[in-house]
């Protein structure tokens, strides 16, 4: 795997579903209404710490949502840190999970409800994987981020992409204590992951696994997974489109309003660059808090609003009053982030720095503009006139690619596929 931002390749998606049994069939069959199968789903989630705000807990929560209300039975089964992490001995358990993959199962859970599908999301650090060589059924899982195969889950260390574990230094992630800035939080991730992504019992085990973008599908690739078992699901907002909320989409003022940065005040996010290239002229408002806040306060122009940490319902009703929302994100991630989606609901184009999977959005969706930190004033300039007749564009692009219902029809797609796999696999038909 080469060490550079973007010199991954974008090999066409495989249609993940193969033929069905006769048993799958006639099961899935005596199910068919009106709107399709519905399957009883259970959702295994390890919650993080509301210390450390996670989009992945969001997106479960709403995602188990929008599965109830198309008409599936969901169950979350999920054991969250903050409940967790005051129990005596809880670090040194879970650094022991993790490293073995022994330690807290939902087996008994799973036997008891016997769904049709089990969707994992995370299992860090709260449960561990071996159980998952004892669950017969269906196992799709949803790949937020990349700790199967990097111990800060992200592919970045020290303001630039790392690749440095799965190109073969399986140790390196130790080295640079990428877990948290430590070498003994580091080690269990490391010692579990030192036989590469594709050993990993997840990758392994599920019948199907989602992406979440074009850049992390081709990531897992690189990393050994099967392709016929990769299906790109982009994330969806749970976000009504700005024409539907009685507001109007009509361009704000060409020159006086301001640019919006919307997230976390930290490296990955490149927020800081972005201020110190910012120029003077243009009004921005920056939405969020984080590690970075003083240095981002110090080193921003005049004509910097902070604003601190919004609601999202805050933020939806900021979003319009904006020429547009401005994405500086210098880490790979592995999916097209949430607040892009939110903002293409409100009609808002975005400006995104070239290389994440936002800024790969942007460009094949037409939604706004891909620029380089070196040509930011110009990008600026050019958007500023180009954005406004974006507007609608943004509203039709969430329409089709990022609402409840795109998402759970593709989940539908996904989990027919999962249940025919795993009826191969009772059967003796898989390779």
């Amino acid at each position: 795997m080469q060490q550079q931002r973007r010199g991954f390749s974008r090999p066409s998606p495989a249609d993940p579903a193969g033929p069905a049994s006769e048993e799958d069939t006639a099961h899935q069959a005596a199910r068919l209404g009106p709107s399709g199968a519905t399957y009883r789903v259970a959702l295994v989630h390890s919650f993080y710490s509301s210390r450390r705000p996670s989009g992945e807990n969001v997106a479960v929560l709403d995602q188990s949502e929008a599965l109830r209300a198309a008409g599936h039975s969901v169950t979350v089964i999920g054991a969250h840190t903050d409940a967790l992490e005051g129990q005596p001995g809880y670090a040194l358990r879970a650094a022991v999970r993790v490293g073995t993959g022994r330690g807290r199962s939902p087996l008994a859970e799973l036997r008891r409800l016997a769904p049709d599908v089990v969707h994992v999301h995370n299992l860090f650090p709260n449960f561990g994987t071996a159980w998952l060589a004892s669950w017969p059924g269906a196992v799709v899982a949803t790949l937020h981020n990349y700790r199967p195969a990097c111990a800060a889950a992200t592919f970045f260390r020290g303001g630039s992409t790392c690749t440095a574990c799965p190109d073969g230094d399986v140790w390196a992630g130790l080295r640079h204590g990428c877990y948290r800035g430590s070498r003994a939080a580091t080690l269990p991730l490391a010692w579990a992951g030192r036989h590469g992504a594709a050993a990993h019992p997840l990758l392994r085990r599920a019948d199907r696994l989602v992406t979440l973008s074009e850049l992390s599908r081709n990531l897992f690739l690189r990393l050994g997974v099967p392709e016929e078992r990769l299906a790109l699901v982009p994330n969806f907002v749970n976000a009504e489109p700005t024409a539907t909320r009685g507001t109007t989409t009509s361009n704000p003022s060409h020159s006086g309003s301001p640019w919006v940065y919307v997230g976390r005040l930290s490296e990955e996010k490149g927020i800081l660059s972005l201020l110190r290239g910012w120029p003077a002229n243009e009004p921005l408002d920056v939405i969020g808090s984080g590690p970075l806040e003083s240095a981002c306060k110090a080193a921003a122009p005049r004509g910097v609003r902070f604003l601190g940490a919004l609601s999202r319902t805050d933020i939806a009703a900021r979003l319009p009053r904006h020429v547009g929302l401005i994405y500086p994100s210098v880490c790979p991630e592995s999916a097209a982030s949430l607040v892009y989606q939110e903002a293409l609901a409100a009609g808002l184009p975005v400006l995104a720095l070239a290389g994440s999977a936002t800024a790969d959005s942007v460009r094949q969706t037409g939604t706004g503009a891909v620029y380089t930190e070196h040509r930011l004033p110009q990008a600026l300039s050019e958007a500023r006139s180009r954005f406004p007749g974006l507007r609608v564009r943004c509203l039709q692009t969430h329409a089709r690619f990022f609402t409840r219902q795109s998402w759970t029809d593709a989940m539908a797609t996904v989990y027919a596929s999962a249940v025919r796999q795993a009826a191969h696999r009772r059967l003796g038909l898989c390779r």
